[in-house]
């Protein structure tokens, strides 16, 4: 069963474009299904699908002459003097493909659909060769509203960050997705997996995938013991200020290769820092960046996290869609944990407190920011400004 995606209606408007249409994120996202989707819904009659995990599809694109490739498509059917659709799947397992698709695309009528694994490598290879002719569509692990969509729970789903008031029933049928959500990820795989133990086996099989090809295939790998030392450091610090001196000091890597590696796995789609926002250097510690992974499962299989992490990383991911995160801190340790588009601020507890809405409300006004939550995972006692996480939608 093919189930849709949130960002699948940008991807079809994007099928009318003469420009490349390129799918990143981390493996086992759903590149692939989404673009057998947009095959099935393109009205280009000639449709071809290659898969570069196959070795002769990999010798057929490392053609020297350009055009032999051409010749060979004729070969197999393909008219060129008719619009063609060509879907190109994981185009990193061939380092001269955007020079390739540059040539094809400018000699031919060929409307492209290309997925790769890894942005490191596309936004190094693409920004040179690819230039004003492609789009990248990033596609992560599904959200909580599209975890709903696969599970078949009807529900309302949303553009842009509302705060939807509390409703007891809505929390009691939809609870155990969310702390499904909160303790496995999303990765559509894994949701549609009943079993725990399945699902856990899942997760230790996509990682142990990204770590072996997809950083395999840019990084010095005979040092995969630090780089698995490293990433479980980054999962304890979940939701915490990045301290580069500490993690040197930790994975006796260099200042250097730790800052190499973090930049590389925020690009491959592992993990995501984000930024303080200050308004007063006086006032607000303006240095370090926190940091959250991309998918919890990920996240819980590379290190024991607590139950209130898990929760503030799930809510991290909720929020992604909707707009640019920040947090802020003041000297005296306050803080408020999620500032989103600058104008709202968000306070995560598990089990949320009247008290807590006031904290946050004499902190924000250091920003000038009158749009206050606390969102909570447990609602005792639902109050003004108290968002359960569930409904972050």
């Amino acid at each position: 069963m093919i189930y849709p995606r949130s960002v699948l209606s940008a991807l079809r408007e994007h099928l009318e474009n003469k420009q490349v249409t390129v799918l990143t994120g981390m493996r086992r996202t759903g590149k692939t299904t989404l673009v057998k989707q947009l095959m099935d819904l393109s009205t280009i009659r000639q449709k071809v699908y290659f898969d570069l995990e196959r070795i002769d599809n990999r010798d057929l694109f490392s053609e020297k002459n350009y055009e032999n490739i051409v010749l060979a498509l004729m070969q197999r059917g393909v008219n060129f003097t008719e619009k063609v659709l060509l879907a190109i799947d994981e185009i990193q397992l061939t380092p001269n493909l955007p020079s390739v698709v540059k040539y094809l695309y400018d000699q031919y009528d060929i409307k492209f659909i290309l997925t790769g694994s890894s942005s490191y490598y596309l936004k190094n290879r693409f920004n040179e060769s690819l230039a004003g002719r492609k789009k990248i569509f990033e596609i992560y692990p599904l959200t909580f509203n599209e975890l709903l969509v696969f599970k078949g729970m009807p529900h309302t789903s949303k553009s842009h960050f509302t705060a939807s008031p509390f409703v007891a029933a809505e929390y009691e049928r939809l609870k155990l997705f969310y702390e499904e959500y909160i303790n496995y990820g999303g990765f559509p795989e894994v949701v549609l997996t009943n079993p725990i133990q399945e699902k856990r086996d899942l997760i230790q099989d996509i990682l142990s995938s990204y770590i072996n090809l997809d950083i395999a295939a840019v990084a010095d790998f005979q040092k995969s013991t630090e780089i698995y030392k490293l990433m479980k450091l980054l999962a304890v610090r979940v939701g915490s200020k990045l301290d580069i001196s500490k993690l040197t000091s930790l994975t006796t890597m260099t200042r250097k290769t730790v800052e190499n590696y973090l930049e590389l796995f925020e690009q491959s789609y592992l993990i995501r820092t984000v930024p303080v926002t200050s308004n007063s250097p006086d006032r607000e510690i303006v240095k370090a960046r926190k940091i959250y992974f991309l998918d919890n499962g990920i996240a819980a299989v590379s290190a024991e996290l607590g139950s209130g992490t898990k929760f503030e990383n799930a809510v991290f991911n909720q929020l992604l869609p909707f707009g640019n995160i920040s947090y802020y801190q003041l000297k005296t340790g306050k803080e408020i944990d999620f500032i989103l588009d600058k104008n709202t601020a968000l306070e995560v507890k598990e089990t949320a407190a009247e008290t807590d809405l006031r904290n946050l409300k004499n902190i924000s006004k250091n920003l000038g920011i009158e749009r206050n939550f606390v969102v909570g995972r447990y609602p005792n006692s639902p109050f003004e400004g108290f968002l359960w996480g569930g409904f972050i939608q």
